[in-house]
């Protein structure tokens, strides 16, 4: 059996027990704990080779100076106690790990780097040094910091990076230097071992009687459990050749009877306590600890000599029936850990396949990028929640999402750096506009320039957004310039056209038909809609400045009275040309409020490249909801339009 890293929370309790059974603190296995914030990790696709069963009884073996059963008992208890419950505080510490920021984590692994314990915590640092580097990797990514970035300027994470890369360097230097001395002081041992078997075989093969030579015998037999560990791949040689001598030392040596069966007496009470030690294993939940308890109980029945021969079967069946419920339970687990690798596999291969089909979809706002992004991130979140794919696998597996998380976001990217250059492409097109405007202000070609000014402004609203920041300020240059010229346009035409005038009269228009009663007959209603619309369009025009105004009032008024009456189109039918249905007017509502949430959506888009945007995203959201909700109320009212016309 190979030899294993014995934590060093655990020695103590081990060499305890050593004391008592005479056996090496040298063989405990160490549960395996799952690293967290690394790339997946290959898991185990068969079940190690079970415990091995341990020899027959064979000559009688001297009889180690053993405690009582109920000694031994409390010290291999303590023994599976300890490891048990260290791996449950490392598995806890690895656990609390993913919720930790960059500069909790390093600080972490420099408390850990400075603890007296910390040669026994590799595990933990190589999990923080993983959740560090995780973690880094995401926010470069996110940051958009170039792989390779060794600029501070460019790379806001150097500092940190840094700091933490030479704490590792330094905890490297001092592991490698600590693993070098344990592996001299095995060498040692190794040397100590050997030395004690060739004095024992000496003993053996000597001349002399060989009773005489027992209390020599005792003698090598505690510098043997005294010495230590060995390296691992001369453990087996060398345990087989001590107990091969120790046998044929009791084969030879001629003991009094009465020392014989206090002998067999007291390895009887170690056996039926490892025995028993053994079939409380059987009952632990955790099959993986069981099964490296028992590969220590598996050593420790090894270095005690034989029982009475009457006892040897009852004791080694009894021994033999617990190590083949436990290796049965722990094949069984790896069988089902297989099959659950299997379904984490399919479970993640139809994650990736969501997310191909998310990242090659076709975006074309801001809404739709941010509406992916959620379904992006819900994946993300739903993959950490699926263990271990099968060995295999499990990294091809990987690789694919990362490869189709990273294709959105550089999509993504893209898209809001094309979103960028368009408005600046927009700013430099409102500019000459501007321009424009402010040559044309003065003109007094009254009726070429007026024109001319309405195509600007046609343009004006054709043209995209621009940048936030300077949105307000080129409106209102283009605003004063159009107000300047339409003002001297119409103080020149005063004396030919009474604008004033004509703003009374749309305004005591407007009041008339507020005041409008219908008397249900949709026929006078559609003749008063248009009689209305007929003496509107007779009045002339109005001051630049309130001509906005007292269309939108007009228009409201109308609708309001004549839920018919369409706010494109202030002229009456023409005789033979029928009026817009109601249904029409709600198609064209719908229309325009699908409209208004495209451009709610850009300017989400726009304001999440800014600073201190939250309160104007949020009020943005809040209309397309209200925008979303007045939708459905639109269709229900088309869908009862239809009806009515069928």
């Amino acid at each position: 059996m190979s030899e294993n890293v014995i934590p060093e929370e655990n020695k103590n309790v081990l060499s305890d027990v050593a004391e008592v059974s005479g056996t090496p603190a040298e063989q405990p296995v160490e549960t395996p704990v799952e690293p967290i914030g690394e790339a997946p990790a290959e898991a185990p696709e068969a079940a190690p080779e079970a415990a091995p069963e341990p020899a027959s009884e064979a000559a009688p073996e001297a009889a180690p100076e053993a405690p009582v059963q109920e000694v031994i008992e409390e010290k291999v208890q303590a023994v599976a106690d300890a490891v048990k419950d260290a791996a449950e505080d490392l598995g806890q510490k690895v656990d609390n790990l993913a919720d930790k920021s960059l500069a909790e984590l390093s600080d972490l692994f420099g408390k850990l780097k400075d603890s007296a314990e910390r040669m026994s915590r590799s595990k933990e640092a190589e999990a923080i040094k993983s959740s560090f580097y995780r973690l880094l990797g995401k926010l470069k990514g996110e940051s958009g910091v170039a792989d390779g970035e060794e600029s501070s300027q460019n790379n806001p994470f150097d500092a940190v990076e840094q700091n933490f890369k030479a704490m590792y360097a330094d905890y490297k230097k001092e592991r490698a230097e600590f693993n070098r001395q344990q592996d001299a002081q095995r060498e040692e041992n190794l040397a100590k071992k050997q030395a004690i078997i060739a004095e024992l075989k000496a003993i053996v093969e000597g001349q002399e009687d060989v009773s005489a030579q027992f209390p020599a015998f005792r003698e090598l037999q505690n510098r043997w459990k005294e010495a230590g560990p060995v390296p691992a791949t001369a453990f087996r040689d060398l345990n087989d050749t001590y107990q091969f001598y120790v046998e044929k030392f009791y084969d030879m040596v001629k003991i009094n009877r009465d020392l014989r069966d206090l002998d067999f007496r007291k390895n009887l009470e170690a056996k039926e306590a490892f025995c028993a030690a053994a079939e409380k294993l059987a009952e632990n939940e955790n099959v993986v600890s069981a099964f490296h308890e028992l590969q220590k109980l598996h050593e420790q029945w090894k270095e005690y000599g034989p029982v009475a021969k009457e006892k040897r079967d009852d004791i080694w069946n009894r021994f033999k029936a617990a190590t083949a419920v436990i290796n049965k339970r722990y094949q069984a687990h790896f069988e089902g850990l297989k099959e659950q690798q299997a379904d984490n596999l399919e479970k993640k291969t139809a994650l990736c396949e969501r997310t191909e089909e998310i990242a090659a979809r076709e975006c074309k706002s801001s809404g739709d990028w941010n509406a992916a992004s959620k379904e992006i991130e819900e994946i993300q979140a739903a993959w950490r929640r699926i263990g271990y794919a099968t060995k295999k696998d499990n990294q091809k597996i990987y690789d694919r999402f990362r490869a189709a998380c990273d294709a959105f976001y550089t999509r993504k990217r893209e898209f809001y750096s094309g979103i960028k250059d368009n408005m600046n492409e927009n700013l430099d097109k409102k500019l000459d506009l501007i321009g424009q405007a402010e040559a044309l202000k003065t003109s007094t070609e009254w009726k070429k320039a007026t024109d001319q000014f309405i195509a600007l402004q046609k343009q004006w609203k054709e043209i995209g957004a621009v940048p936030r920041k300077k949105s307000e300020a080129l409106w209102k240059r283009f605003r004063a310039a159009c107000d300047e010229f339409f003002a001297a346009r119409d103080a020149h035409a005063g004396g030919e056209n009474d604008f004033y005038g004509n703003l009374k009269a749309k305004r005591a228009l407007i009041d008339e038909v507020a005041a409008y009663v219908s008397a249900g007959d949709a026929a006078a209603d559609e003749e008063a809609m248009r009689a209305f619309a007929e003496r509107w369009n007779a009045i002339g025009h109005v001051p630049f400045k309130e001509k906005d105004n007292v269309n939108h009032a007009w228009r409201d008024a109308m609708q309001e009275k004549f839920p018919s009456f369409s706010a494109q189109r202030s002229a009456p039918s023409r005789p033979g040309k029928a009026p817009r249905s109601p249904k029409d007017i709600l198609i064209e509502k719908y229309n325009k409020l699908q409209q208004n949430i495209t451009t709610y959506e850009n300017n989400i888009g726009f304001f999440s490249a800014s600073k201190n945007s939250e309160p104007l995203i949020r009020q943005m959201e809040e209309r397309i909801e209200q925008a979303k909700a007045e939708l459905k109320e639109l269709e229900a009212q088309i869908r009862q339009a239809e009806e009515g016309e069928a």
